[in-house]
């Protein structure tokens, strides 16, 4: 419970526009809505042949208990070969993957779109140099590019 309170907060957080940007956190802006970017990035994802393991709608999700709030969307995702080989070298790291991004639109009504870098898992679980980590790096990047151009 504790940890969806924190998520919830972090995912609030992000809708000052960058004024508490955490560490690690890579954030592109998207001339699209939170939709279209969220939309655009799960056919990329799915087009590279990732398996999507969820999308949430936030927003969406605090009407249903009568709250309200900024559009805010996340993608689970990921490459089972490459999260197990992450995570052989520290099952630990399972906390960080599958790899997740949020669309979100900021208060000035702004799309953006935010990740945790994946060097910040290598740090974080002691697996820096990890190839596989290197390549979801660069893939994430590529990604989040094709679902904001």
């Amino acid at each position: 419970m504790m940890h969806r309170l924190l998520t919830a907060l972090l995912i609030l957080g992000l809708g000052l526009g960058g004024a508490a940007q955490a560490a690690g956190l890579v954030k592109k802006f998207s001339p699209h809505s939170v939709g279209e970017t969220m939309d655009r990035l799960e056919k990329v994802v799915n087009d590279k042949g990732l398996t999507v393991f969820l999308r949430i709608d936030h927003q969406a999700n605090a009407k249903k208990i009568g709250l309200q709030m900024p559009e805010s969307q996340v993608l689970i995702f990921g490459n089972p070969k490459m999260g197990t080989l992450i995570m052989q070298g520290n099952p630990a790291a399972g906390l960080d993957l599958p790899l997740r991004v949020v669309v979100y639109s900021s208060d000035d009504g702004r799309t953006w779109v935010a990740y945790h870098d994946p060097r910040e898992i290598g740090e974080t679980f002691g697996l820096q140099g990890n190839k596989a980590l290197t390549k979801a790096e660069g893939a994430l990047g590529k990604l989040t590019g094709a679902a904001v151009r």
